[in-house]
């Protein structure tokens, strides 16, 4: 096998305001976008972030009403702490303050309007 891109594709109710969050705040910018479906990326992510709208037709039945619920989006940055300020400056939520584990892990937490966690974190131990 060889994988040639990767994508993260999660399922929202409004995937328009949760592509705005991170074009907005994260730096990403619209690949593709349809009715229901939007595609960002950034060249330095190593993959793109896909929304889908719930209740698409396209999707299996078992998954048109499923949300992306329980699961952290997680980016490791460069600076954290230039991060937290810069994203706290422009007005966003920090839903987990800035946190240190005992194995060097730190990182804080937001949330996009669905609801979905964007976790940024650094290896700084």
């Amino acid at each position: 096998m060889r994988i040639t891109a990767s994508a993260l594709s999660l399922t929202v109710e409004d995937e328009e305001a949760s592509g705005a969050f991170l074009v907005d705040h994260f730096g990403f910018t619209v690949a593709m976008q349809a009715d229901g479906f939007v595609s960002l990326s950034r060249p330095d992510a190593g993959m793109n972030v896909v929304y889908l709208r719930t209740g698409l037709p396209t999707l299996p039945a078992d998954q048109r009403d499923e949300t992306a619920r329980g699961l952290i989006v997680a980016f490791v940055v460069d600076d954290l702490e230039g991060e937290l300020a810069r994203l706290q400056a422009e007005g966003v939520r920090v839903t987990m303050p800035l946190t240190v584990e005992e194995w060097g892990e730190r990182a804080f937490q937001v949330r996009d309007p669905n609801g979905v966690v964007v976790q940024l974190v650094d290896w700084n131990g």
